[in-house]
């Protein structure tokens, strides 16, 4: 059988995709212990790039953040983002007026449609111990039907995002159908909730010395394989590394050999959308009219504006996992 291997990359910053995905990025930060207000201790900021904290050199970073890490309120129109936050917690916030705190394993999936603000802020809870953060942010492209979609805010919380045990391996199904256990419903008007596309996202996790297959698409789809821990793994005598994405053919099952260490894989898969695509900052549309379109309108409406009291809002800091939905609806996971 020929090699299902059509390319392999290594990962940067962000990853490299493929329609109908846009971007996707891992952040991976060993936060020290809180200060009390959800931030590292301020000395441990005098020699940080406060506002543009990117270094990938350092254990952590903080990003947009100024005395909590993460990103203050900023625009999206066009798509749809996926966080999925595995270890730590993400603070949300909306020009919307919804909410939440998630993590540990949940998932937020948040359609931008004709145009939201939000912040998403990393609180360091824990004031004994290390605050370790590990997230993945996924951009999936609206077919222009739906660029204009209302905007839409969704949890897929960890309790029940479906997760196939398998002999040597552990599959968490975050959307898609993954021989035949189907994900949670995707946003209404995601280019994922038609079953169609194939749009797949799994986090998958294979014990070491093992031989693991991957099972093909039913129809034509892009598919690659990130490659984001472990020791080498093997696609017939073709060696990959760890930190590397690999382009696949989804047309056929792909057999893996699991090196010394466990494998931890990201798989982005689905039918491309296949227009044309403009893209600006936080926004992606089809043409360059609409990017001009959608930068004066949020320049005179700001998307509804900012109804938090800080551009950088976190919660309270005692409060556990939680969404508060536009139209009032509060749900607590604690």
């Amino acid at each position: 059988m020929a090699s299902t291997v059509l390319q392999t990359f290594p990962l940067g910053f962000p990853w490299q995709t493929q329609d109908p995905f846009l971007f996707c990025v891992y952040h991976l930060d060993h936060y020290p212990n809180g200060n009390g207000n959800m931030g590292p201790d301020p000395e441990l900021l005098k020699s940080r790039s406060l506002g543009n904290d990117f270094n990938p050199s350092q254990k952590w970073r903080m990003y947009h953040g100024q005395t909590i890490p993460g990103f203050p309120y900023h625009p999206h129109r066009g798509f749809e983002t996926v966080t999925i936050v595995n270890k730590g917690y993400c603070d949300h916030s909306d020009s919307l007026g919804a909410a939440g705190r998630f993590g540990e394993g949940d998932v937020q999936w948040m359609t931008a449609g004709n145009g939201v603000q939000h912040s998403e802020m990393f609180p360091l809870l824990n004031d004994d111990k290390d605050n370790p953060l590990e997230l993945f942010q996924i951009w999936l492209n609206l077919p222009k039907k739906s660029k204009f979609a209302a905007p839409h805010f969704k949890m897929l919380w960890h309790e029940d995002i479906p997760y196939v045990e398998e002999e040597n391996a552990q599959i968490k199904v975050i959307a898609g159908n993954y021989k035949g256990t189907w994900a949670t419903s995707p946003a209404p008007d995601s280019w994922a909730a038609q079953k169609e596309n194939e749009v797949a996202i799994w986090n998958i996790h294979v014990d070491p010395n093992t031989v693991y297959v991957l099972p093909k698409a039913d129809s034509k789809v892009t598919r690659t394989l990130y490659f984001y821990e472990g020791s080498e793994i093997h696609f017939g005598d073709r060696k990959v590394n760890p930190n590397f994405g690999v382009s696949l053919d989804a047309s056929q099952e792909t057999s893996i050999t699991i090196g010394g260490s466990k494998a931890h894989f990201l798989l982005l898969q689905g039918k491309p959308i296949d227009e044309p695509v403009a893209k600006y900052g936080p926004f992606v549309m089809n043409t360059e009219q609409e990017i001009h379109q959608a930068m004066e309108e949020y320049r005179l409406t700001q998307f509804g504006g900012w109804p938090w009291p800080y551009p950088d809002n976190v919660h309270e800091k005692e409060r556990g996992r939680f969404a508060l939905y536009p139209d009032g609806k509060l749900v607590e996971k604690g």
